[in-house]
């Protein structure tokens, strides 16, 4: 029996979700329309809104509805130093740790020749451009300790070393292959607490 046009659509929009593969997508449809209509309105309406009001902060480049996020806009922040991430999960994870009381920058992703993503792609030229304002003194890399993330890391590094900026990496607290995003706050904290010059 051939499901109708529109589910299959549905169903085929859930797998860009990560993780969700044909199965769960195929669940999470029909949880949706039979159990939860209410709820995938709800749904369908904030992704919407999302879509609609979400830019990037002027600065540091997370999702902001206006030009400058309201956490670029604390005056009680640390301007000269300079935390560079992967993702927004990531910034989330070191806010939650209190330890750090400087500005962010949101690569929105990592270097990867592999799946075309090149410096580019991650914003450096825009980096580049805060790492430059007179204000920051330190850039803190804390990019994942994966194989892309220690390229990335590397990457940015030579770059702003080579314009007489101070890098700084976190420490390897984190486990070998670790993603920011699922540690723990008491080791991520150790990490960036401890973290070191770039040389």
């Amino acid at each position: 029996m051939n499901s109708p046009a529109v589910l299959e659509q549905l169903i085929n929009a859930l797998r860009c979700l990560p993780g969700v593969g044909p199965k769960s997508s195929t669940r999470m449809a029909y949880h949706l329309l039979q159990r939860d209509r209410e709820g995938a309105q709800r749904l369908a309406a904030s992704l919407q809104q999302a879509l609609d009001k979400l830019a990037h902060c002027d600065y540091c480049n997370n999702f902001s509805e206006h030009a400058v996020c309201s956490l670029c806009l604390d005056s009680h922040r640390d301007k000269s130093s300079l935390c560079v991430v992967e993702m927004p999960t990531d910034l989330m994870m070191l806010e939650n740790t209190r330890s750090y009381q400087g500005q962010y920058f949101v690569l929105m992703g990592k270097l990867s020749p592999m799946d075309g993503i090149g410096p580019k792609d991650i914003h450096l030229d825009k980096l580049l451009k805060r790492a430059q304002d007179n204000l920051v003194e330190e850039v803190i890399l804390a990019t994942n300790f994966t194989s892309e993330g220690e390229a990335t890391a590397h990457y940015i590094g030579q770059m702003l070393k080579s314009r007489g900026i101070k890098v700084s990496r976190i420490a390897r607290g984190l486990p070998m292959g670790g993603e920011i995003e699922y540690v723990d706050s008491g080791t991520l904290s150790t990490a960036l607490l401890e973290r070191k010059i770039v040389t």
